[in-house]
């Protein structure tokens, strides 16, 4: 996994925002007709993890962070060749905690409450986080969407994408689950986490790392958000 040399917060915050209005990309995603549909909105990628966080360590010492940072690269390029305006929340193997913040859940809080404030300064139509599940059990395995418990838009996004993914990837018949998670609480669009799979299950923690598998991954997560703003008639919609 690349390391590009660490940006302040601040930096990224402030670069973040002028791509946001006044950047604009226009290179169609092949093989997708209805991908214009996706043009010019802003799309907030969040790599779960990283720094000194690494989330979850699975079979053979994957770490989540990691694997979060290489499927998020490729979310975010498949998004770009629609047209649309991609915000990454990190871009590398770091957490969004500013310096000086210390103590682990405070870090953890710290670095959550930044990317909330990212995307919603941005402005953004979607909040997508991307991170890797894991359980004692090793039989579990399959992509799993999670969504903020009485956010309708978040539970349309969440549904969309999960019916995506079961059908390019592992179909485990798992559905698209609400909780209370300070991401989804706090963002002020359809906001999502979403679990690719499980780092516990031998043979999925394998597909994960692995590009071709990652990229399928990626193209069904895009053609859920295709498929949701389709199903509210192309309307931009954001909750407060």
């Amino acid at each position: 996994m690349l390391h590009p040399a660490p940006k302040s917060f601040t930096h990224i915050m402030v670069m973040a925002v002028i791509f946001c209005l006044f950047y604009r990309v226009a290179v169609p995603l092949e093989a997708a007709p209805s991908s214009n549909i996706l043009a010019g909105r802003v799309i907030v990628i969040d790599p779960g993890h990283g720094g000194d966080d690494p989330g979850t360590v699975g079979c053979h010492g994957i770490v989540e962070k990691d694997v979060a940072m290489e499927i998020s690269r490729r979310v975010a390029d498949v998004f770009r060749r629609t047209g649309a305006r991609v915000v990454l929340t990190r871009d590398g193997d770091r957490e969004t905690a500013g310096p000086g913040e210390s103590g682990g859940e405070r870090i953890e809080a710290h670095d959550l409450a930044r990317r909330v404030e990212l995307a919603n300064k941005c402005g953004a139509h979607l909040f997508l986080s991307i991170h890797l599940n894991h359980f004692s059990e090793p039989d579990e395995y399959g992509a799993q969407v999670f969504y903020q418990t009485g956010s309708q838009e978040s539970r349309k996004l969440a549904e969309a994408i999960q019916a995506e993914l079961n059908k390019n990837l592992v179909d485990s018949g798992r559905q698209a689950l609400a909780g209370d998670f300070y991401v989804c609480r706090n963002s002020r669009m359809p906001a999502v986490i979403v679990e690719v799979g499980f780092l516990s299950h031998e043979r999925e923690s394998r597909q994960l790392t692995d590009p071709a598998y990652q990229e399928r991954a990626a193209r069904a997560i895009l053609q859920g958000v295709v498929n949701y703003f389709q199903g509210d008639r192309g309307e931009v919609k954001q909750h407060g």
